[in-house]
């Protein structure tokens, strides 16, 4: 591992680069800093240092991906309905339905375990290897979180994942099962996706005035200092736990066709 200078490295990355994977070359270079940092490496010595970080600025930039989503609220009310009367998986609609309240990223909600949930707390931990930025994430849960999570606990609660697939228990659902039910229920590509339920909830929640800094930090978008990531995962939760019960509220409000006034203040 010592071995391997920053050159040669980029190298590597290029080839990946070169076949227009650019987020996969990003990636790569932060596994390859996971490695040299890992703290066996180190006191083996195998590695001396993390050649990664040299590299950085070295490739393309990623371009930011625009993922469709709903912010009307009237069109928000109508999409909680219609997933509400979803015909199809019982388990697909409750993943749905707590993919509003917790907006997470796709692949952390389908890859959910029973084990991560707190129920006394109200709390989901995702551990942190699941995460892009490889820290744990807290994720508070509202009433109407534990009620989904409830309902389907008899279902699958037997098992590791609490949405898994219909062909083998031992599997969380595909990663296209999300996007096929909103096709199912005629949202197109270019309408609604599951990772628009993030932009969904960022968009509604900074409308609402709710602090920029709680919503980045439950979208998992802050990037922390590696010295005091382990000391801050949970930042602004006491915010966030109220942030959380108000979004499912305000989702309420809006599937039985209310009309929602903004008492929340900066």
């Amino acid at each position: 591992m010592k071995d391997i200078n920053a050159p040669e490295l980029l190298a590597v990355l290029r080839k990946i680069e070169s076949r227009g994977a650019h987020e996969k070359a990003q990636r790569t270079r932060e596994y390859v800093g996971r490695v040299c940092l890992d703290r066996y490496a180190t006191q083996t010595g195998r590695a001396e240092r993390d050649t990664s970080g040299d590299l950085r600025g070295a490739l393309a930039p990623v371009k930011s991906k625009h993922h469709a989503s709903i912010t009307d609220p009237k069109a928000i009310g109508a999409l909680l309905r219609s997933i509400n009367s979803f015909a199809g998986s019982y388990t697909t609609k409750c993943a749905l339905q707590l993919a509003l309240l917790v907006f997470v990223r796709p692949g952390e909600l389908r890859q959910a375990e029973w084990v991560e949930i707190n129920f006394d707390k109200k709390e989901w931990r995702i551990p942190s290897h699941k995460m892009e930025m490889s820290e744990q994430h807290i994720i508070p849960l509202s009433r109407q979180a534990i009620e989904i999570l409830e309902d389907i606990q008899p279902l699958t609660g037997h098992g590791k994942y609490i949405f898994p697939s219909i062909r083998s228990t031992s599997r969380p659902i595909s990663e296209n099962t999300i996007n096929a039910a909103l096709r199912r229920m005629g949202y197109e590509k270019d309408e609604m996706t599951g990772h628009g339920f993030r932009s969904m909830a960022s968009t509604l929640l900074h409308e609402h005035g709710w602090p920029h800094e709680a919503i980045e930090q439950q979208l998992a978008h802050a990037e922390r200092n590696k010295v005091s990531a382990s000391y801050n995962f949970a930042e602004h939760l006491p915010k966030r736990r109220e942030m959380m019960q108000w979004w499912a509220d305000y989702l309420e409000s809006l599937f039985i066709g209310a009309k929602v006034v903004n008492f929340q203040k900066n």
